[in-house]
């Protein structure tokens, strides 16, 4: 039997500076060490102490789950707690995405997980899941997965390129800023996902854009929508940390007007 060796912290710091693209010297000077003691930390030379490790993820902006694995390398137990969404301590978070996605009608909102997985949605999300595969909306959905496989949204989508361009865009970002390799194998799923218009390789505005939309064919129309990400500002639990609300607007006043007439419509049935 072999056992594998855990990583030091001292490389994973390194690791994630370098992430950072950030050089000993700016990295000790942001915080506030010389620059001999951080290199001693990086190669092993030094064992930093716990408030040491929250000291650089702190600068680092490490994610609070590798803040964890932070610690754990460095021989100290996790400082952030991962609760499960139903334990009471998260009532009144529950109650706060509760509200904003109620708050939200008649417009779609969902609540997604760092994994992209959906946690919790208004009931106009369903317009946006219209002529899915059934085995795409088992549990656990993979909202990303849902909006670019060729049985799921994007055959509603009509600027498939655009929005694909944009989906994986934010998506290689996200994989790169939190080294997760759970995001980097959803990225390479995705890519390899048909796509039969142009994407672009760079995000540009075309004239009076501001914002990618999301065009979806709804029957015979096309609803524009705009997207926005909302997460909580002072997260100290991982679960709550890698929390965001997406949120749908509609980007042009016939959107507006045929969202606010079909909720109107379900009310009255």
């Amino acid at each position: 039997m072999t056992t594998v060796k855990q990583r030091q912290v001292g490389v994973l710091l390194r690791e994630w500076r370098e992430r950072r693209r950030l050089s000993q010297l700016q990295l000790s000077l942001d915080a506030d060490i010389s620059t001999r003691h951080l290199s001693f930390v990086e190669t092993g030379r030094s064992k930093p102490t716990k408030e040491m490790i929250l000291r650089l993820s702190e600068r680092l902006d490490v994610p609070l789950r590798e803040r964890n694995s932070l610690l754990l390398a460095g021989g100290y137990a996790p400082a952030y707690p991962a609760s499960g969404l139903d334990v009471p301590e998260l009532a009144a978070v529950r109650a706060a995405l509760r509200q904003v996605l109620a708050g939200h009608e008649p417009y779609p909102a969902l609540v997604v997980d760092r994994a992209w997985q959906l946690v919790e949605s208004n009931a106009s999300v369903e317009l946006l899941l219209e002529g899915a595969a059934a085995d795409l909306l088992v549990p656990p959905v993979n909202v990303l997965r849902l909006s670019l496989h060729p049985e799921g949204v994007a055959p509603n989508i009509a600027n498939l390129g655009e929005w694909r361009a944009h989906v994986l865009g934010r998506l290689r970002r996200q994989a790169a800023a939190t080294a997760d390799p759970a995001l980097a194998e959803l990225l390479a799923e995705l890519r390899d996902y048909p796509c039969d218009q142009p994407e672009p390789e760079v995000e540009l505005p075309g004239a009076s854009d501001v914002v990618v939309p999301l065009r979806l064919r709804h029957g015979d129309r096309e609803l524009s929508l705009l997207s926005m990400t909302t997460v909580f500002g002072t997260p100290l639990d991982v679960t709550v940390a890698e929390l965001a609300i997406e949120s749908f607007f509609p980007a042009d006043q016939s959107t507006a007007d045929f969202l606010r007439s079909r909720s109107e419509s379900a009310e009255f049935a």
